[in-house]
């Protein structure tokens, strides 16, 4: 039994789409292709980047996009694509089952692609995505201050800053704050 596959969310040349195998090696090169990747200065600097071999990060990948086809919930991951190019990618996880509490996350991988808009456009189809398809009462996205990009787009897709926790993270030497920031559906409180 195969799971129906999920419609690409579209805006204009921007798609969030489900991943496919023909795009792994993209992807897995766009990831690990550098031994310290420019994009892992702002995606969670302080965690290193465990370099993995492709066979390892197919496995995964696989595995996020063949799900039960009896759960309903949406894929975890989507490809960012531009002008048909991929740039990035967009994801969920959910942080405590019981009340749903989900994060999500987003990488533009290609530095050219970035300061345009993709970040902001993407997050608000995904979370809107997500508040669709799923029981939730927030959706929340964590990130670091020096990542100043991830916060405006942050910002600007509606979400709203709800907590800073003071030097929580060492980036290159520098004591960083934590920053949080959720989308909230319209319910009381």
């Amino acid at each position: 039994m195969h799971r129906m596959k999920e419609l690409p969310l579209v805006d204009g040349e921007l798609v969030l789409r489900c991943a496919e195998n023909k795009d792994l090696k993209e992807l897995y090169e766009l990831i690990y292709s550098d031994d310290v990747p420019e994009w892992k200065q702002w995606d969670a600097p302080y965690y290193p980047l465990k370099h993995e071999s492709y066979e390892s990060f197919e496995q995964g990948m696989l595995k996020r996009m063949n799900v039960d086809p009896s759960d309903s919930k949406p894929v975890s991951i989507r490809i960012i694509e531009s002008d048909k190019q991929i740039v990035g990618t967009i994801s969920y996880y959910i942080e405590d089952e019981s009340s749903m509490w989900l994060e999500m996350g987003i990488v533009i991988y290609r530095s050219a692609q970035r300061g345009r808009g993709i970040g902001t456009r993407s997050l608000v189809m995904w979370s809107s995505h997500l508040f669709e398809h799923l029981p939730l009462v927030r959706v929340g996205l964590t990130t670091w201050s020096g990542n100043e990009r991830m916060m405006r787009a942050a910002v600007k897709a509606g979400l709203q800053v709800e907590g800073r926790m003071r030097k929580c993270r060492i980036v290159r030497g520098e004591w960083e704050q934590k920053l949080s920031s959720n989308a909230s559906r319209n319910v009381n409180n």
